[in-house]
């Protein structure tokens, strides 16, 4: 009878201890076989060309090409490789951005050995595996609880203020806000400093601060925040 073959793994992260720490801790499993390591996404793309890997495990944040771009460009020239995810960034962002790229698993920094064969080896065979937290956050997402988290989170505010601070989150200016609600922008800059002065805010990046921790601004966000409260 002959022998599964083991998993073929690629390791992505610009943290070279961690890769050996990773690399030392999965070589425990004689399931898997560690073929790459890529400290950048550009390199990350290299490595999988080259050594035919089941499964990529990468972080998010690295130079370069970060981990949603590189997974992009993986999935587009290799499409049986299954993606999974291993970070510290857990919003909703950092999440929503990994899973549209095609990653087929996100874990969390604090996962430990087990945790992290058990889903190399679950995406490997074509599942889906997310940590507790993160999968809360997807239910979340898709249930619409985030609304009701930053309700309960801001019970201060009107429903209004509410839609233009999540608004805010997503990194629009006031002149997209008002366009987007068919408000005045006159009105919206009243109802920003509202927000600014119920959540006790310095100024308009600590409120997107306290908006993202509460769920808010993820399905819209597509780059930086913008800051200037005049546009």
């Amino acid at each position: 009878m002959t022998a599964a073959r083991s998993v073929r793994i690629v390791i992505a992260d610009d943290h070279p201890m961690f890769r050996y720490g990773l690399a030392a801790a999965l070589a425990t499993c004689d399931e898997v076989e560690i073929v790459g390591e890529a400290a950048d996404g550009s390199q990350l793309l290299d490595v999988v060309d080259h050594g035919n890997p089941d499964v990529v495990i990468t972080d998010l944040a690295m130079p370069a090409l970060d981990g949603t771009a590189a997974t992009i460009a993986i999935l587009a020239r290799h499409p049986h490789v299954a993606v999974l995810v291993l970070t510290m960034h857990e919003d909703n962002q950092a999440l929503l951005g990994a899973l549209r790229a095609g990653a087929r698993g996100y874990l969390l920094k604090g996962a430990d050995r087990t945790e992290i064969i058990r889903a190399v080896l679950a995406v490997a065979s074509g599942e889906a595996v997310y940590g507790a937290a993160i999968a809360r956050r997807i239910t979340d997402f898709f249930t619409g609880a985030q609304g009701d988290r930053a309700a309960s989170a801001f019970p201060d505010l009107t429903d209004r203020e509410r839609q233009v601070l999540d608004l805010v989150a997503a990194g629009c200016g006031n002149h997209e806000i008002a366009r987007r609600l068919a408000l005045s922008e006159k009105t919206v800059r009243n109802h920003v400093s509202s927000i600014l002065l119920k959540l006790r805010a310095r100024d308009r990046a600590a409120a997107v601060a306290k908006a993202r921790d509460a769920g808010l601004g993820a399905a819209d966000h597509n780059g930086p925040v913008d800051m200037d409260t005049n546009r």
